[in-house]
């Protein structure tokens, strides 16, 4: 709580002091009886509420009867005519925060400071009134807060105005009556007043757009003079200039000319104001963009760092849209490479490397070389971030720029920083074939001194995925074998799995490999082991058969068609036999939650159709025993897919229902699984009826009612649909719930003959396009995408409107395809402005379907989308791309 006692070097120089060193709240609040002396000392009075103050702000909570106590101690304040003391009191006042039932206490002595003469007791009272009443309290202050908007002290005005503003979100009624007042005071000379008055009154107006657009048009021609206030002007401009545009179909922008006229402001908080809101307008044009480009190449060789970071960090937005309108500028951003303050200095690089051609990048990168070692991890990322983007935008500097990546990898920094450089190296691979020889040996002398796990494993797969393909691949075989020596034991299992991708591949290495391979036999781990004698029985180290070249490369580069946990789980439940185990008998679909039920303590699990049968099978498993036990729908065919359960009800209510959704080539199955929560009821001929006029493919062919649903015992009702074959019919299904109510005696837990029919209202339960695909990852993205081939691709882009940052949008895309996201790349950096996702899955018929997205965000967070679909059936990927653009 309190501040810690700094104290320095034994040196001359004074030791650092708190005021509140060692404060306790105990010991102020019996210093607070000094409020309660019949002779006040203003100056020891101040000093205590300073350490309460203290308090508070760190965090310290008082309990109900310690607030009430020094509350009423500081009431009794009011009695002092020091001024310094007053303003205390008022503070103090407004940090308790005091109930309504106190509330009533101060409320005649602020009333009375509100009238006073003094404009300091008048000011400070408006705003603790105002903090602390409630709206009866306020229709009466009402009259005083009116005359004190158009007061001609600017400290009063000022302070009506701001409680104006935080009354406006409790009491909007209250305040809108005000109108007349407000609009008297943006006239005010004062520019505070006239600040507080231009929020007040648009806040008042935020809602009618018409108005918003009279209150700028009135505005714009001259009569505001506060620099404050004509920033916040040119923000409710941009706002009514973004407004027309959406609805306005001439190419005429409304208001611009005010904001050039802007640019030529005496002001430099109202001029990068100006700018700032020029380079934010949709489809804003290079010759609009000129103007405030100019005053901003002004700003960065201003005196001022805040000018220079504002000017900097605008032109840096403005260089991710329209780099070549930036250009004029490099000049003077390369002096700012050496700016002291490395903030600067870090958007000064960015930007450049945003703007700079081809014959400047060799300067640049000098340039940044010395600035790297001066700045933290996260400026160095971002740094890093905008170098890889400049060598795929200028492929043939990647000596230089591959050069610098290596070298900075070389030094010291955190996991992120590394990560960052190895992504941009593995990218640059990927995407500049002649950076792969280069590039590839960068990574492997970093592996020799890598203090990062996952980075070695990362790096070690990528090489035995890519090694192989170069001119020479057995100089990667000594970098690889060396981690088997030195490394832990996750490093080494990954090396013996590299080791045998190359010999898989490169015939001339294979008896190379053949002996390190056998070397890993005696490793101390267990998996390094198992790994090395799988790989040399695989290649036929040991004179055994060897696999074909196929099944082979399947085996050790094919991707992974099932999801690990799913694999994990069926090989647990696996029991030896003269049946070896199937692979394809492990479910391709993860699954998040398992069939919900609820037992009661002490109870054994329902049977019958009650629950899914135990066992150590799978949910999907169960699942598709459960139905085809069911008659009616045993000549459904075989489960292609169930989704999670779907809550149709609250928690806590009578009833508890949610709803799996069983997806066939023909028909769709809800299980609707019901629990009784009261104890004293028993329901009988439970059964959901489905309304289905909202979605027109589906017909009713089959139900299935529960006979019985005692209490806490989960029961299940069925409801069969008929669709289209093949197609992925959506929807949206009403559901009540229909019973028998009949009352249990509690002594003898028999229920009565007579019963009482009842319904109960659901929730809608809706049929969507993610149905209809199983979500099925891929090991290898790459490999699979290559393999599956561009016969069936299809390729287009979207617009998905504004959103709040490109998570959203990412996460959005997900929901509505269904699919599974890949190698991680679900997540999203912080602050990016582009990202690209990969999804796989399995559409409806065991056709397999992989997607590359590509997102951009510009800057209105304006969102745009090019979705890339490869699948085994063309008109599988149309149909990715309908779902997308329906969606």
């Amino acid at each position: 709580m309190a501040q810690p006692f700094v104290k320095k070097d034994d040196d001359d120089e004074e030791a650092e002091y708190s005021p509140f060193l060692g404060i306790e709240k105990g010991a102020v609040l019996q210093e607070a009886r000094v409020f309660n002396d019949p002779q006040l000392d203003p100056r020891r009075c101040s000093q205590v509420i300073t350490k309460l103050l203290y308090l508070l702000n760190q965090g310290e909570t008082f309990t109900k009867v310690e607030a009430t106590e020094v509350f009423f101690a500081v009431t009794k304040l009011f009695q002092s005519r020091d001024i310094g003391l007053r303003r205390m009191v008022y503070l103090m006042i407004k940090e308790l925060s005091p109930c309504a039932d106190e509330v009533i206490i101060v409320t005649s002595s602020l009333m009375k400071d509100m009238n006073s003469k003094t404009d300091m007791y008048r000011a400070n009272a408006i705003r603790v009134l105002c903090r602390i009443t409630d709206g009866t309290l306020l229709t009466q202050i009402e009259r005083y807060l009116k005359q004190a908007i158009v007061d001609k002290n600017p400290v009063v005005a000022s302070a009506a105005l701001v409680s104006g503003i935080h009354i406006l979100q409790t009491n909007p009624e209250i305040v809108k009556r005000w109108s007349n007042e407000v609009q008297e005071a943006v006239q005010s000379r004062a520019a505070l007043v006239q600040f507080h008055a231009l929020a007040l009154l648009h806040q008042i107006r935020q809602n009618d757009r018409l108005a918003v657009s009279k209150l700028v048009t009135s505005l714009t021609r001259g009569s505001v003079r506060s620099p404050l206030a004509q920033c916040l002007l040119i923000r409710y401009t941009s706002q009514v200039i973004h407004e027309s545009a959406s609805n306005s179909q001439t190419g005429e922008r409304p208001f611009f000319d005010y904001l050039e006229s802007c640019l030529r402001h005496k002001a430099e908080m109202v001029i990068l104001e100006a700018a700032r809101a020029i380079t934010e307008l949709n489809g804003v044009t290079s010759r609009e963009l000129t103007p405030a480009i100019t005053v901003l190449q002004l700003f960065l060789s201003s005196s001022k760092p805040v000018l220079r970071f504002a000017a900097i960090r605008t032109l840096n937005k403005v260089a991710m849209t329209h780099p070549m309108a930036v250009t004029n500028c490099n000049i003077d951003m390369e002096s700012l490479i050496s700016d002291q303050n490395r903030s600067i200095a870090t958007l000064a690089i960015t930007t450049l490397l945003k703007t700079g051609n081809e014959s400047s990048v060799d300067r640049l990168m000098k340039q940044i070389t010395n600035f790297m070692s001066d700045i933290a991890d996260e400026f160095k990322i971002v740094v890093v971030e905008a170098i890889r983007s400049l060598c795929l935008k200028f492929p043939l500097k990647y000596r230089s720029l591959m050069n610098f990546l290596s070298n900075i990898l070389r030094e010291e920094g955190g996991f992120e920083y590394k990560k960052a450089i190895i992504d941009s190296i593995v990218i640059l691979i990927r995407d500049i074939p002649e950076a792969k020889e280069s590039g590839l040996l960068h990574l492997c002398e970093f592996i020799e001194d890598c203090e990062f796990t996952y980075l070695s494993t990362q790096i070690l797969h990528f090489l035995g995925i890519e090694g192989p393909k170069t001119s020479d691949p057995s100089k990667y075989i000594r970098y690889i074998y060396n981690r088997v020596h030195l490394e832990n034991a996750t490093v080494r299992a990954s090396a013996v799995s590299t080791m045998a991708k190359f010999g898989a591949k490169v015939e001339s290495l294979k008896p190379r490999i053949f002996v390190l391979l056998r070397r890993c036999l005696l490793d101390s781990d267990d998996e390094v082991r198992d790994r090395a004698t799988l790989y040399l029985n695989t290649l036929g180290g040991h004179g055994s058969e060897v696999e074909t070249d196929e099944n082979m490369n399947e085996f050790l580069f094919g991707s992974l068609e099932v999801p690990l946990v799913n694999l994990e789980t069926s090989l647990k439940n696996y029991e030896p036999s003269d049946e070896s185990f199937d692979i394809n008998s492990v479910p391709k679909e993860i699954k998040s939650q398992p069939l919900a039920e609820k037992k009661a303590p002490g109870k054994k699990p329902a049977t019958g159709l009650a629950a899914p049968p135990s066992g150590p099978a799978t949910t999907v498993d169960a699942y598709e025993r459960l139905l085809s036990s069911i008659a009616e729908f045993s000549s459904f065919g075989k489960l292609f897919k169930s989704s999670a359960p779907v809550e149709l009800t609250e928690a806590g209510t009578e009833y508890t229902v949610n709803v799996v959704k069983h997806i066939f080539d023909r028909h769709v199955v809800f299980q609707y699984n019901c629990t009784n929560t009261i104890p004293e009821v028993l329901l009988e001929n439970v059964a959901v009826i489905v309304d289905s006029s909202d979605a027109e493919e589906f017909s009713e062919v089959a139900s299935k009612p529960l006979p019985s649903l005692p209490y806490d015992s989960p029961g299940q009702t069925f409801v069969a649909f008929e669709k289209p074959d093949g197609v992925t019919a959506i929807g949206k299904f009403s559901n009540i719930l229909k019973f028998i109510v009949k009352e249990v005696d509690p002594s003898t837990g028999e229920a009565e003959e007579d019963g009482v029919e009842d319904e109960y209202q659901l929730e809608d339960l809706e049929v969507v396009a993610a149905d209809y695909i199983l979500k099925v990852g891929v090991s290898n993205f790459r490999n699979a995408w290559e393999s599956m081939g561009a016969d069936y691709e299809r390729v287009d882009e979207y617009g998905l409107g504004p959103r709040e940052n490109l998570t959203e949008a990412v996460n959005a895309v997900i929901n509505l395809l269904g699919m599974q996201p890949c190698e991680g790349t679900e997540v999203v950096p912080s602050n990016s402005r582009s990202h690209s996702c990969l999804l796989s899955g399995v559409y409806i018929g065991n056709v397999k379907v992989l997607v590359r997205l590509s997102f951009g965000i510009d800057g209105q967070r304006d969102v745009a989308m090019k979705l890339a679909v490869r699948s085994e059936d063309e008109s599988v990927s149309d149909a990715i791309h309908e779902i997308v653009a329906s969606g």
